[in-house]
């Protein structure tokens, strides 16, 4: 009787650890049909919240390419100076925030083939002294942190002639209340600040010319040429400029 005891035991042992293990099995090849992707929710109108969901641009954009490779796309909110962290280190497959290519970040990570283009423009209060970038000098300057705005006029100016912020928001209630005298960030992003803040313009000048692209650990080549040829498909068959279309106005 006890050797049947520890008989059926043991098969049940056996058993219950067959389903543990085929549980998991399962459970990976779940996460692994996920893609992560590392972004900034408060940079309209590449991505921002909408009854508690993220929307925008990169989000519309990445949920087309997802649909391309078979994947299921989970954006996971930060700070825009964590995002290509997040893609560098690993803690997520991807980093997509509104991001432009520079040599620096090409150290830390790998980029896909750029999908869009943009101006990093400048804001100022309507009617000042401001007219042109070459008015810039000895002006004080609002900036997104750790953005292509950052660098670019750090490197132009300096670094006393900067101020930073988390987003675009604060930067430019800075520049309602004084503290700046403008600020230079993302095109579209500014328009739309300038759109919520009556007696903001954004002059004729573009500070400078860019290009977004999408950031991957280094290495990972196999997610990297899926998703280039993904982006590739969907620019040529018109859906990034359907996007495009859907949030910004010419």
């Amino acid at each position: 009787m006890n050797k049947f005891i520890k008989l059926s035991s043991i098969v049940l042992a056996l058993v219950m650890s067959v389903c543990v293990f085929a549980g998991c099995s399962s459970n990976e090849a779940e996460k692994s049909n996920v893609l992560t992707m590392a972004t900034s929710a408060d940079f309209p109108p590449y991505e921002y919240y909408e009854n508690d969901e993220i929307v925008g641009i990169d989000i519309d954009i990445m949920n087309a390419v997802c649909e391309k490779i078979g994947m299921e796309l989970e954006p996971q909110d930060m700070s825009f100076d964590s995002v290509i962290g997040a893609a560098q280190t690993g803690k997520t497959d991807i980093a997509m925030s509104g991001i432009t290519i520079t040599e620096d970040r090409k150290n830390m990570v790998d980029f896909t083939i750029p999908y869009t283009s943009t101006a990093q423009s400048i804001i100022v209060v309507a009617g000042g002294e401001i007219s042109a970038k070459a008015d810039l000098e000895g002006k004080k300057i609002g900036v997104q942190i750790n953005t292509t705005g950052d660098t670019q006029v750090t490197e132009e100016f300096g670094d006393d002639a900067v101020d930073r912020f988390q987003n675009g928001a604060l930067a430019v209630e800075s520049l309602k209340n004084g503290k700046v005298d403008c600020v230079v960030i993302d095109g579209e992003v500014a328009k739309a600040l300038v759109d919520a803040n009556e007696g903001l313009e954004i002059i004729a000048d573009a500070y400078s010319i860019e290009e977004y692209a999408i950031a991957l650990k280094k290495g990972n080549t196999e997610l990297l040429d899926k998703i280039n040829a993904a982006l590739e498909q969907l620019l040529e068959d018109g859906t990034i400029d359907t996007i495009m279309d859907k949030y910004i106005e010419e």
